[in-house]
């Protein structure tokens, strides 16, 4: 692992201590912050800024257009939250979205947009798993929020950032329909058709990776950390 990777677990696990000691200590009652939710929240928030940012991580299709990446940084805050409750989950997607700020090569728009879009699929899926935590609560939990995140993410993405990034990069909409159109020359526009034939199954298609990703790690990992944690004890 080279210094700039290392340095950034450095970085992930100092923010993630701090912002979980301040939210323990301004927002929450009671000890809600263990020494381990605090340690393995940052462990997974140093992952998904890893899978976040490192370039070779993330990878385009052929069958959509290049501007449409998928990116696995969603899996650790999925794990964290099934394991340790919505607000490692939720902490895991702050602190990514945070040490991604000063890289952004977007004005902050598509660190905005993947906030909005990371949150909506991991902390819908923590909440119900956290109250039904079998089998089918996990597939339960893991339908609904893959629902939601394909509906918010495919009608934010159409209709807001499409013209967002068309502004900020003075890109006329023109050339992006046709990045389109050379993929599949039936989408006629930026609108209903670029949502039904591109937005909503890259989605589906990235959401179904994430999914079944978590399901196989999950497990695996749980079984270590009791393993760890039974050692301890």
């Amino acid at each position: 692992m080279n210094d700039n990777i290392t340095g950034l677990f450095i970085v992930v696990a100092f923010v993630v201590v701090f912002l979980a000691k301040f939210l323990a200590k301004f927002f929450f009652k009671g000890n809600v912050m263990t020494t381990r939710f605090i340690a393995r929240t940052a462990v997974f928030a140093a992952i998904s800024i890893i899978l976040y940012t490192v370039p070779f991580l993330k990878f385009s299709l052929p069958i959509f257009p290049a501007f449409l990446e998928i990116h696995l940084d969603e899996i650790p805050a999925f794990i964290a939250g099934f394991a340790y409750g919505p607000l490692s989950g939720a902490l895991v997607i702050l602190v990514k979205t945070i040490v991604k700020l000063p890289l952004t090569n977007t004005a902050c728009v598509g660190e905005f947009a993947d906030f909005i879009y990371s949150m909506v699929f991991v902390i819908p899926a923590a909440i119900i798993y956290k109250r039904h935590r079998t089998i089918k609560g996990a597939f339960i939990s893991m339908g609904v929020a893959t629902i939601i995140q394909i509906m918010t993410a495919s009608f934010v993405t159409t209709f807001v950032m499409l013209d967002a990034y068309s502004k900020l990069y003075h890109l006329p909409k023109a050339v992006i329909l046709g990045m389109c159109q050379k993929i599949n020359p039936a989408i006629t526009s930026l609108g209903f058709p670029f949502l039904l034939m591109v937005a909503l199954p890259f989605n589906a298609l990235k959401d179904a990776i994430v999914v079944i990703l978590t399901f196989l790690l999950y497990k695996r990992l749980r079984i270590l950390f009791s393993r760890i944690d039974a050692q301890k004890n």
